[in-house]
C-alpha cells in the first residue's frame, strides 16, 4: 500500500491545501512554508462553541451568550481566515482530496475530545439532492469518512436528509438564517437506536444549521448533540 501510495504521488504530485501549488515535500498535503500560516483555535475558546476567545477569564463568546443552542458542544480546527480560500476549493473546486489531510487533522488534534464525548456515530451536515448532484459531492461526508477510518467511529449519513434547498447562509442574518433553515431537516429512519452524535461539517458562525439539525435529531430520540467542524468564523 505505502509503495503504491509512493508512485501515484510521482505520477500525480499532491497539491497543497493551502496555496494549492504542488507540495514542496513528496507525499505531503502541505508545503513547508504554508503550515506557519495556519491558525489554530486555540484556548482559551467558547466552552459551547468553541470560538476564539480574547480574554481569558470568558467562558462563552457573543453568540452563546446572546443565543441559546440546542446542541451540547461543539469544537474546531482551525479559524476560518486563514484557510477560507483552502475551504472554498474543497468545497467548489472540486478539491475532494483535501478531505485525507481535514480528516487526519481532525483526529489527531481532536482524538482526545471524541474518547471523552464517545459518539455512537459521525453524522455530516445532509447537502440538497441537487445541489450534491452540480458539486458531485457532499464535502462534510467526505470528512467524516476519513476521520471514521482513523477513529472507528462509524459515519451514518442515512439517517437525516436535506429536505429543503436553503439559501447560502454566509449573507444571511441570524434571524434570516433561522427562517431559512426551518424545516430544512428530516429524519429518512423512525428506528433509531443512537444515543451520541458528533455533527460534522466545514465551517461553524452561528450555529444556525447545528440548531436546526440539532431539533430534529433531538424529536427522533437522540439525546447527546455535539459538532465538530474544520472551521469557525466570527458569527455575529
Amino acid at each position: 500500500m505505502a509503495v503504491g501510495r509512493k508512485i501515484l504521488d510521482i505520477l500525480f504530485p499532491r497539491r497543497c491545501v493551502l496555496c494549492d501549488e504542488i507540495t514542496d515535500q513528496m507525499g505531503e498535503s502541505i508545503c513547508r512554508k504554508c503550515k506557519s500560516r495556519i491558525l489554530y483555535i486555540k484556548e482559551p475558546c467558547c466552552m459551547k462553541c468553541g470560538k476564539q476567545l480574547r480574554k481569558g477569564e470568558q467562558e462563552y463568546c457573543e453568540d452563546c451568550e446572546r443565543n441559546p443552542h440546542l446542541y451540547i458542544q461543539g469544537t474546531a480546527l482551525y479559524d476560518y481566515g486563514s484557510m477560507a480560500d483552502s475551504i472554498f476549493r474543497f468545497k467548489y473546486a472540486g478539491r475532494m482530496e483535501y478531505a485525507d489531510y481535514y480528516g487526519r487533522e481532525l483526529y489527531e488534534k481532536k482524538a482526545g475530545w471524541l474518547s471523552v464525548i464517545r459518539p455512537d456515530a459521525l453524522i455530516p451536515v445532509p447537502v440538497h439532492p441537487s445541489r450534491k448532484r452540480k458539486r458531485g459531492y457532499n464535502q462534510a461526508e467526505l470528512v467524516a469518512r476519513h476521520l471514521s477510518r482513523l477513529s472507528g467511529i462509524p459515519v451514518n449519513n442515512s439517517l437525516i436528509c436535506r429536505a429543503k434547498r436553503t439559501q447560502p447562509l454566509k449573507n444571511l442574518s441570524h434571524s434570516e438564517r433561522q427562517n431559512n433553515l426551518k424545516k430544512a431537516f428530516k429524519i429518512r429512519r423512525n428506528d433509531v437506536k443512537l444515543s451520541t452524535i458528533v455533527i460534522i461539517d466545514d465551517i461553524y458562525t452561528t450555529g444556525s444549521t447545528i440548531d436546526s439539525m440539532s431539533e430534529v435529531l433531538h424529536q427522533a430520540g437522540i439525546r447527546e448533540v455535539y459538532f465538530m467542524t474544520l472551521t469557525i468564523g466570527r458569527g455575529i
